[in-house]
């Protein structure tokens, strides 16, 4: 999952433990982060990230997203009236702006982050 710019989804499975605090009601999913746009919201480089599968956010939420079908990534998602900003959580990084909104699919949103330290 690309925190950084959006990469191709590659689907590339591996069992993961959760724990039960961050499991919701529902699909749930984890996702590897690859890259630091993300770094503000502590979401950092080979983090797993947990999801709620859902198909729609609200403002604010740290959602994954597919644009155009197939180029993923993890941001703060917006929803303005004619776009969709997705806003990155490192000063380096500009929002990506989709116009027309119908080309990006929410996947889902961020519950919970794991991490391994060494």
């Amino acid at each position: 999952m690309a925190a950084g710019a959006p990469i191709e989804a590659v689907l590339n499975y591996e069992t993961v433990c959760i724990p039960r605090d961050m499991l919701g009601k529902g699909r749930m999913f984890a996702l590897r982060v690859r890259g630091d746009s993300m770094i503000d919201e502590q979401i950092r480089e080979d983090d797993l990230i947990i999801l709620q599968s859902q198909q729609t956010a609200e403002n604010g939420q740290t959602v994954v997203a597919l644009i155009d079908g197939n180029d993923a990534t993890v941001k703060r998602f917006y929803r303005g009236r004619n776009h969709v900003r997705l806003e990155a959580a490192n000063p380096r990084y500009k929002p990506i702006i989709v116009r027309p909104p119908d080309r990006l699919q929410v996947q889902g949103v961020v519950v919970g982050v794991i991490r391994k330290y060494a």
